[in-house]
Order: structure tokens, then C-alpha cells, then sequence
């Protein structure tokens, strides 16, 4: 399914939403003019954690995260029950990666997660006061609301897709489970960044072996998976597909009820390329199907539904943005098309050198412009 960019959204104009930060710890925040937020430095490393800040006022903040360490590791804000406020993933070492993150007032805790696993290293952080939301603005909250049905489009569909996997596992139908795989992950795929906001869920329905802490319990579509194609036996999966379909209909319940913040649209795009570039593109993602190209198609429909959802914002603010994400998405979108295959993809195995690099510079070409758009909805 392909959702063009230019979605029809709100008509008033964005206006008024600037929040001013005060430093925090010490050498920990950089002043920026025109009553931008200041940007809180992270120091993260194998080890530590170390927040500029512990504390902050309501309204946007960048936060700029620096690993030294010798991991790749991450960045949550999170809520009450680990409920992701806002994140950057597939921090590399040696590099500085930044997130812009709405916050209302209230108790926090941020967290980095060397590995790419576990509760990570977590730390205090108190918003207090008050600031205009972005969700104020009628355009952004239009872009919200149609953003939020075309989640709802796709968890309906992912509802449907699941319970037919599910029941052909539980029937040790392997030819019909492997069909089914990489069509019910399509949905999972787009909307992932909505599925990540969850706490536990999203690891319990999508982790891959190498995410789990020693010791964890591994579930989800990627055990099935690889039982699949690896062990080539379902026979005891029935407990395991049961608890497939009961995550997902909890993470579906949750996103439908989830009000979506409008700067979540324009992260969540550039997570979904990140995926992109860090799973599909290296086929570790599906490691044993290597059914990668159909979430590799569906995490590019998904961040081009939140653009598109963004774009009467974008038209506005920075319509020379606008523009680019048109060509880039377009450019994309053509070499992605070489390798459709009957009504799917190539398995990944199928791709040459050649294919990988040119798909792969063709996200990251995707990507840089991709970056921008937060910035220009916090204005």
C-alpha cells in the first residue's frame, strides 16, 4: 500500500510555539538565540549515562547524545510503565546523534542501553511549568488526527494478518506460516514507531535473539521465524503463537487509544529509515527468511504516511524541504521497485553488492532530508 506524501491536512497557520530551556548540570546545556530550547548533552558510554540535566522546564528539548563507548547503544525519555516519550537508537561509537523530545510536566527518567538491550542505565529527570504544546496548533493536531487513521488502516490489517499466522503455525502449516510472515510483519513495520512507545511489548512481539538480556525469555515473530526456517519445526509453537497474537492486540488496543504527538510523526519518520539502514539493508533483521525487502518497503511507506500527514506544516514552514522529500521518496521508491518479485520482494540473499549499495544510498539520501523535519515542526 502506498500513501502518497501530499495527505490532506489542517489549513490554519503554525504560530507561537517556542519553549525555553535553562542550563541544568553543569557544562551540561548549550544556549541557543531566539528562545530555542538548549541542547542537553549526554555522555554515554558502555558503563554511564550522564545527563547534562536532571532537570528541565515543559516544551521541546534537544538532547545530544555522544557515545565513547565501545557498544551501540541508545536514548529513552521514558514515562510512568516505561512508556517511550521520546528515543534515538543505533548511537555507534565515536558518534553524536540528537533527538528532539516534547515533555509536559512531570517525573521522568532517561536512559541509555548499551547493547541495544535491557532496562539500560536510567537517571532522574523532573519537567516542571508549563508551555505551549505543539498539538495546540491546528495544523499539527490535523496532521495528528490523520496520521492516527492511517494507524488505525494498518493495525486493522495487522489484527488480520497475525490471526491467520498465528493459526497456521498453531496448525504446523510451515509452507502457509511462511507465506503469511512477511505479510503480517508488513503492518507491524509501519508503524513501528507507534509500537515502540510501549514498554515491553515491542521486544516481546519483535526482538531478535541478540536482544534479549541473558537469561530473558525470547518471543515473538523472530523466535517463530526461526523455527521456521532454521529448526523447520512448529510443533511446540503453539504457546508462543498464542502469545503473539495476544501482544499484538494489546499494542493495538494501546496505539489506537494513543493521542500521537506531532513531533512523534516526524522522530518516528526518521526511525523508520534508521531501521532501514541498520536492519534491513544488513539483513539482520529476518536473518533466516531474509525476507527483509518487505520491511524494508513497509518502514519507507510508513515514514512517508507521517510526512505526508506533516506536509501542510512543511508547505508552509520549509516548502523547499517539502520538495526534496517528494524527489527523495520518489528516488527511492524507483530503486526499491527493481527488485519487487510476483506480489512481493527478493529475498535478501538474492541482492548483489551492487543492489545493496545502491538501495542503501538511496535511504541515505532519504534519510538527510528526513532528519530536518522535527526541527521544523518544534519550531
Amino acid at each position: 500500500m502506498r500513501t502518497p506524501l501530499a495527505l490532506t491536512a489542517g489549513a490554519l497557520a503554525l504560530a507561537g510555539l517556542t519553549a525555553c530551556s535553562s542550563p541544568g548540570g553543569e557544562g551540561g546545556t548549550t544556549a541557543q538565540a531566539g528562545g530555542k530550547p538548549d541542547k542537553i548533552t549526554v555522555a554515554a558510554n558502555d558503563t554511564a549515562c550522564d545527563v547534562g540535566t536532571t532537570a528541565l522546564p515543559a516544551g521541546t528539548s534537544t538532547f545530544t547524545v555522544t557515545n565513547s563507548g565501545t557498544k551501540v547503544t541508545e536514548f529513552y525519555v521514558y514515562a510512568a510503565g516505561d512508556r517511550v516519550m521520546g528515543e534515538v537508537e543505533n548511537i555507534v561509537p565515536g558518534l553524536t546523534r540528537e533527538v528532539i523530545i516534547e515533555l509536559p510536566a512531570g517525573t521522568y527518567e532517561t536512559a541509555c542501553k548499551p547493547g541495544m538491550i535491557g532496562k539500560g542505565i536510567r537517571g532522574p529527570l523532573k519537567v516542571t511549568g508549563t508551555a505551549v504544546k505543539l498539538s495546540d496548533d491546528a495544523k499539527l493536531a490535523q496532521a495528528a488526527k490523520d496520521y492516527s487513521r492511517y494507524v488505525k488502516s494498518q493495525t486493522d490489517a495487522l489484527l488480520v494478518k497475525t490471526q491467520e499466522f498465528v493459526d497456521a503455525v498453531k496448525a504446523g502449516d510451515i509452507d502457509k506460516a511462511k507465506e503469511l510472515f512477511p505479510v503480517a510483519r508488513t503492518y507491524w513495520e509501519r508503524i513501528e514507531p507507534v509500537a515502540e512507545t510501549f514498554g515491553d511489548l515491542d521486544p516481546a512481539i519483535d526482538a531478535r535473539e541478540d536482544g534479549i538480556e541473558p537469561g530473558g525469555e525470547w518471543t515473538g515473530f523472530h523466535k517463530i521465524e526461526k523455527d521456521l526456517w532454521v529448526e523447520k519445526d512448529i510443533s511446540k509453537d503453539g504457546p508462543l503463537a498464542d502469545k503473539l497474537m495476544t501482544d499484538v492486540k494489546k499494542i493495538v488496543e494501546l496505539a489506537n487509544s494513543e493521542a500521537i504527538q506531532p513531533l512523534k510523526l516526524a522522530t518516528g519518520a526518521k526511525e523508520l529509515l534508521d531501521e532501514v539502514a541498520t536492519g534491513k539493508i544488513t539483513g539482520e533483521e529476518d536473518r533466516y527468511s531474509h525476507t527483509d525487502l518487505w520491511d524494508f518497503a513497509a518502514n519507507m511507506e510508513g515514514s512517508q504516511a507521517a510526512v505526508a500527514a506533516l506536509r501542510p506544516v512543511l508547505e508552509e514552514r520549509d516548502p523547499a524541504l517539502a520538495k526534496t522529500l517528494d524527489e527523495k521518496f520518489a528516488a527511492a521508491e524507483t530503486i526499491l521497485g527493481k527488485h519487487q518479485k510476483g506480489d512481493g520482494w527478493k529475498l535478501h540473499t538474492e541482492l548483489t553488492k551492487a543492489d545493496l549499495k545502491e538501495l542503501s544510498d538511496a535511504i541515505n539520501a532519504l534519510a538527510e532530508p528526513i532528519s530536518k523535519v522535527a526541527a521544523v515542526v518544534a519550531q
